[in-house]
């Protein structure tokens, strides 16, 4: 199966659709289809669960930004920055790997454990 984000202003992704891949042969086959299917002209690109082209498997809300044919989730955390090489965002300090649960703190700039 092939999957398509339906962009919308800003580049921002409304949702997500499957099409067959005996349908979507090509990107544009699938893009077709799509418009077609919705009777639209809407702006689709092909995400990869894998992430093996366009960084990221595509979500609702994530954007897509052209320069890096990439997709972007949203920021977390206003102190966490994009990694250029992934398109995913980092915190500040590496997340331990001790096998906890953490989650991030904004307040504190730190890693605290999770216990729920």
């Amino acid at each position: 199966m092939a999957n398509f984000a339906k962009l919308g202003v800003g580049n921002i992704v409304e949702k997500v659709e499957v099409v067959s891949n005996d349908i979507a042969t090509t990107e544009q086959a699938g893009i077709d289809f799509l418009n077609n299917l919705h009777n639209t002209n809407y702006v689709w690109k092909q995400t990869f669960k894998d992430g093996s082209i366009r960084k990221n498997y595509a979500g609702v809300d994530y954007t897509y930004d052209e320069t890096r044919d990439a997709f972007i989730g949203p920021k977390p955390y206003a102190s966490w920055t994009l990694n250029e090489t992934t398109c995913k965002w980092e915190a500040p300090v590496a997340e331990p790997t001790d096998g906890q649960r953490y989650k991030w703190n904004e307040e504190t700039q730190q890693w605290v454990v999770d216990n729920r």
